[in-house]
């Protein structure tokens, strides 16, 4: 036995044989792989919190040439949204005239208590996006913080003088040994800051500020090209699309072959940055923070799920959400997408109360930019498209009205059956103070009964498939597609009441920051005859001696009398707001 022993243990050790591993061999070389491995990965998502920077080489799935060298420039993290990540990592930063907005990835799991701003000179940084060092010169409690999404998080920070870079402190309570790393905050006047995937001509629309294109007219396509990448500090890597419209702050543009196979695949999971390019004399590339989000695919318009909704831009405004809501869902309204545009009063509870104790199916969009209401509510038509017949573009202190006492389901019905109608114009009477000193506790429609004699303008119920796709919108006015023709309603079928001139406490509160981008700031002195002002208010947040008195010229109860009617409580009176 043992010699036969021996002679096997020779034949395996022959010189043209391996020597077989054992199932214990096997283990303990799967056991070494899984620990390098498991090693190497803690090891590169600490050397990326601490701000190391090294191009790890990425195996591409993509079918372009081109594409596939962009995804070399992929950072890890941006591969899959849905990987975990277990610090706060500064995503974007952009500085407006009164604050600076940082976008954050923040895990849902840890507390936001205790940030601090901090602000490094500007010699720490020399590129948007760029790190820097050594130690803050200045630090600031943050001004607020979102956590309606918690990726990306909202913190707003105090702005500071001059050219800065911007960093947080986390909260002592995450245990990281050192501050996030800075970075340098994108002027917000000049940026591509949204964008978004229309499957309905595979196309990309990116929303851009400084382009200086006019309000209200198409321009001249040829001069733009969208370009798509996730570095733009390396042309090589990134890919161009011909603009086929430019308007206002809008640019449509195709979307490329190889983005466009990669978002169908639904691997689009973290899609690339985009923004435009003029081209010609003195050309530049506008910086982005701009990631295109996939709307619903558009459906047959006689399959939506909503007869009528409503888009509209609010900025402190939740004190008033719930009478204009409640009123408007008794009327015929379905559904509401609310753009908030730096709310800091409580927005999210608000909607989020009103949404839970009654049923209203209301959807909330964070749109932070400054000055880009057309832009917002182009955005809103293209999210809306998909599931109401007709969309509203109407602010929340302007108020449907329907004085033949006919519901608003039974005007839309009528225009539905002809197809060439793709927007119901409706005048707005502007209403005053009405002798009021405080805010009236029985709502605006109740509190204000006088008006002015003429109306001053229209606001749109708009078809969103008849929409022009430049999406060029003034006032809350779009623009259709040939072929396509508006209808001014008879006033005495719908107008719109709208509570312009309230008391002097709610009125002022306009000096602070107008969201259109076309029209005029009250504190300038430009345009000062605008019909956007007030007349012979001129450009000082200054109480007039006279304002409960003003802008009133016909006294008009009809809404009032209605809203009594329908909404009082029987036994105590008191309206549901």
């Amino acid at each position: 036995m043992k010699d036969r022993r021996r002679r096997e243990g020779a034949a395996w050790r022959g010189p043209h044989r391996a020597v077989p591993p054992s199932s214990s061999s096997l283990f303990f070389a799967l056991f070494a792989s899984l620990s390098f491995t498991l090693f190497a990965a803690v090891a590169f998502s600490t050397v990326r919190l601490f701000g190391v920077s090294f191009h790890p080489v990425l195996i591409s799935t993509w079918q372009s040439p081109a594409m596939n060298a962009v995804s070399g420039e992929l950072p890890v993290s941006r591969q899959d949204r849905t990987a975990t990540f277990s610090s706060p990592q500064i995503r974007e930063a952009i500085s407006f005239p009164d604050q600076v907005l940082l976008f954050l990835r923040y895990p849902s799991s840890l507390p936001i208590s205790d940030l601090l701003c901090l602000y490094y000179s500007s010699s720490l940084s020399t590129t948007p996006g760029g790190g820097g060092g050594g130690h803050p010169d200045l630090r600031l409690p943050p001004l607020s913080s979102s956590s309606s999404s918690p990726d990306p998080l909202l913190v707003r920070c105090p702005s500071a003088p001059g050219t800065f870079s911007i960093s947080l402190s986390p909260s002592p309570s995450l245990s990281l040994s050192r501050d996030l790393p800075p970075i340098r905050p994108h002027p917000w006047d000049h940026l591509a800051y949204a964008a978004v995937f229309d499957p309905r001509d595979n196309s990309t629309i990116v929303f851009a500020k400084g382009l200086n294109l006019r309000p209200a007219r198409l321009s001249d396509p040829s001069r733009y090209e969208c370009i798509f990448g996730w570095n733009f500090f390396k042309p090589k890597y990134l890919l161009t699309s011909a603009a086929t419209s430019a308007a206002q702050e809008i640019i449509r543009c195709k979307t490329p072959g190889s983005v466009l196979l990669r978002h169908l695949r639904q691997s689009n999971r973290d899609p690339p940055l985009v923004s435009v390019k003029s081209k010609g004399r003195g050309s530049f590339t506008l910086p982005s923070v701009a990631r295109p989000e996939t709307i619903s695919s558009p459906k047959r318009w006689r399959n939506k799920e909503h007869s009528m909704c409503v888009c509209t831009m609010v900025r402190n405004q939740a004190r008033s959400l719930q009478e204009w809501i409640a009123y408007h869902s008794r009327i015929g309204i379905q559904r509401w997408f609310i753009y908030d545009n730096n709310s800091d009063d409580g927005i999210e509870q608000v909607i989020e109360s009103l949404a839970s104790s009654s049923n209203y199916n209301i959807t909330l969009h964070s749109w932070p930019w400054v000055k880009t209401q057309e832009a917002g509510l182009a955005h809103c038509a293209l999210r809306a498209r998909g599931h109401c017949e007709w969309v509203g573009f109407i602010d929340v202190d302007e108020f449907l009205y329907l004085p033949a006492k006919i519901m608003l389901h039974d005007v839309l019905h009528k225009y539905s059956s002809k197809p060439w109608v793709g927007e119901l114009r409706t005048a707005c009477h502007s209403f005053g103070p009405s002798g009021r000193k405080t805010i009236p506790s029985e709502g605006v429609m109740v509190g204000y009964t006088c008006r002015m004699n003429s109306p001053e303008r229209h606001k749109s119920i708009v078809r969103p498939e008849a929409l022009n796709p430049s999406l060029i919108n003034v006032v809350h006015h779009f623009h259709l597609k040939d072929g396509m023709r508006y209808v001014n309603m008879d006033r005495g079928v719908m107008v719109i009441n709208h509570y312009k001139y309230q008391v002097w406490e709610v009125f002022k509160e306009k000096f602070y920051r107008r969201v259109a981008t076309y029209v005029a700031d009250w504190q300038d002195e430009e345009n000062v005859g605008s019909k956007d002002r007030a007349p012979g208010l001129g450009t000082k947040a200054v109480e007039p001696p006279d304002w409960p008195s003003r802008f009133c010229e016909v006294n008009d109860t009809g809404l009032r009398d209605w809203v009594l009617r329908a909404f009082s409580d029987p036994n105590t009176g008191l309206l549901p707001w």
